[in-house]
């Protein structure tokens, strides 16, 4: 087994750079939020705002890498045509 085999995305370099201008340009979106929106209706837009940089950050924190989706959905294709051929043999029995 190769390094670039066992380490799937090692770096994450492109996954950190999109978490970090998407954190960047919604902090912004927020900062600039305060100085427009009525006090009124800034509790809950500043809260939607904050709950989608906390989203966002849980997706980069415990998000699977490509290489591990691919390999769920592979799985999951495999489990999925084994439960038909397995109907598909009970119901002609």
């Amino acid at each position: 087994m190769t390094v670039e085999t066992s380490l799937a995305e090692g770096r994450w370099l492109w996954r950190r750079l999109y978490v970090f201008a998407a954190s960047l340009g919604l902090w912004a979106l927020l900062a600039r939020t305060v100085e427009i929106v009525p006090p009124a209706a800034l509790l809950p837009l500043a809260r939607g705002l904050m709950g989608l940089m906390a989203l966002l950050l849980t997706i980069y924190l415990v998000a699977p890498t490509a290489q591990q989706l691919v390999a769920l959905t592979a799985n999951l294709r495999l489990r999925l045509e084994a439960g038909r051929v397995a109907e598909t043999k009970g119901g002609r029995s």
